[in-house]
């Protein structure tokens, strides 16, 4: 079972976290909010996209077909994998029938969530990430912190730290050597290893070709100096045509980073062919469940799988620019995490997930293709609550409050009285020189949050005699 508390309990009491998630994600939100200024339309663009994601998922099935038929027409090959045990059974023995024992990857979240570069070091297969921040990662022996940022919680100074201890760096605290240290390590890997392994952004049914989005040329690298490459690709990300590519590649880029379009946008259609001097001699599109079958049997929750992975939402939600996105424990956090998670898994065993939110709706708000995440997240609590329901002997604690709440709201005098209760009560939890009140059965919620003290007068005491003046 996956519990955040913990984890958002510890990064609320680090202080360094803080103050390295803050200033980033500061310019972050800045730099999206000035890109998407930029484009008049952006609203129908939102719209453009959702629909298009609507229009797929209904019709997943028919359009994966036809991925699958173009793709083979341009000489790769389809694997189909029901989930991350069967994708990493045949990676592994692909590399094990052609002697490869390296692999260059770049970043893939899809890769995180099945666990990819644990199965390979298993099978004795030396994994090495070559997107700077998933290798900052990777030789921190964490997980990525962001979906877009995996080392975004991460000062300049720690990753000085890490390259010192791990790979011999001269301390330094110039980002430019730090750079270059991890391009000549990376580079030597590139030329060396036998087989590539990238995520996919997108891909287009029509034409059979794969789309991958980066800043560092790493996926480039990653998918054309290896003599094999894999992609990996969740059933989920394919779009109809090249004509809708150009929309989403608009929304993504702006939404992920602020940028207009980001340094690399990577169209792959297969292996190397005859007359061309790079690429790969094979090419497999590994294509994945994983537990999205069952997300897309609900006509609701659905919508869930038309997300591209920018990361916005992350950014905007007050509840991971405060614990940020270790303490969700899973691979992908935020709002997004927060319900693809317990639909991946299932809510049993990430019951804590729909409540990390604060229901403010900024995560719809920025969501480039409108996904309804405030209302799936409620549609979860009610599932994790019915299940808590169906297993209680008893009346639950938050119900009865509940019911409680309920009856004396109904009355304004019930109101009224329950007002001059809780001012005459509140001398006892008031803390800081009377400037806050702290709640022993609620301190894990008051000890991170400001709940104001009780006035001496209620607004009705103050309003009556003004209106008997009048």
């Amino acid at each position: 079972m996956i519990r955040i508390r913990l984890g958002a309990a510890s990064a609320l009491d680090n202080p360094q976290l803080q103050k390295n998630m803050s200033a980033v994600i500061r310019t972050a939100l800045h730099s999206r909010d000035n890109s998407v200024a930029e484009v008049a339309n952006w609203e129908t663009l939102r719209q453009y996209a959702h629909d298009v994601k609507e229009h797929t998922l209904a019709r997943l099935d028919s359009y994966l077909k036809q991925l699958e038929k173009r793709v083979v027409e341009q000489g790769g090959k389809v694997v189909w994998v029901e989930n991350g045990e069967e994708a990493l059974s045949f990676i592994t023995r692909l590399a094990h029938e052609k002697n490869m024992t390296k692999v260059v990857k770049s970043k893939t979240m899809l890769g995180e969530e099945i666990h990819l570069n644990k199965g390979l070091e298993a099978a004795h297969i030396e994994p090495v990430e070559t997107d700077l921040g998933e290798y900052i990662i990777q030789l921190a022996k964490e997980t990525p912190f962001h979906i877009i940022a995996p080392a975004l919680h991460k000062s300049r100074q720690e990753v000085s730290d890490l390259f010192t201890e791990k790979v011999n760096m001269p301390p330094t605290d110039d980002v430019q050597q730090i750079t270059a240290t991890a391009r000549r390590i990376l580079r030597a890997h590139f030329l060396t290893a036998r087989l590539g392994i990238t995520g996919v952004n997108f891909g287009v049914a029509a034409t059979g070709t794969l789309v991958v989005v980066e800043n560092e040329g790493n996926a480039r690298l990653s998918a054309s100096v290896p003599e094999v490459h894999i992609a990996l690709m969740g059933i989920e990300k394919v779009i109809p045509r090249a004509a809708d590519l150009s929309v989403f590649l608009k929304l993504l880029t702006r939404s992920a980073t602020g940028q207009k379009i980001t340094s690399y946008v990577n169209f792959i259609n297969g292996p190397r062919r005859p007359e061309e001097l790079d690429g790969p001699a094979e090419f497999y599109l590994v294509l994945i469940d994983n537990g999205r079958s069952k997300i897309l049997a609900d006509s609701f929750l659905r919508q869930t799988l038309a997300c591209i992975r920018c990361g916005a939402c992350l950014n905007v939600c007050p509840v991971y620019q405060r614990i940020g996105g270790h303490a969700y424990g899973s691979t992908y956090p935020g709002p997004i995490g927060a319900i693809l998670t317990p639909q991946l898994l299932s809510e049993e065993e990430a019951p804590e997930h729909p409540y990390a939110s604060s229901l403010c709706g900024a995560c719809y708000e920025t969501c480039p293709v409108k996904i309804e995440i405030p209302h799936i997240l409620l549609k979860l609590r009610e599932r994790v609550q019915r299940k808590k329901n169906d297993k209680a002997s008893h009346i639950p604690l938050e119900k009865w409050s509940m019911q409680i709440w309920a009856w004396g709201m109904s009355s304004s005098r019930r109101f009224a009285w329950f007002a001059r209760l809780m001012r005459a009560a509140q001398g006892w939890f008031l803390k800081e020189k009377g400037s806050r009140i702290e709640l022993p059965v609620l301190n894990g919620w008051t000890r991170h949050r400001d709940l104001p003290t009780i006035p001496k007068k209620s607004f009705r005491e103050v309003f009556k005699p003004e209106e008997k003046g009048n």
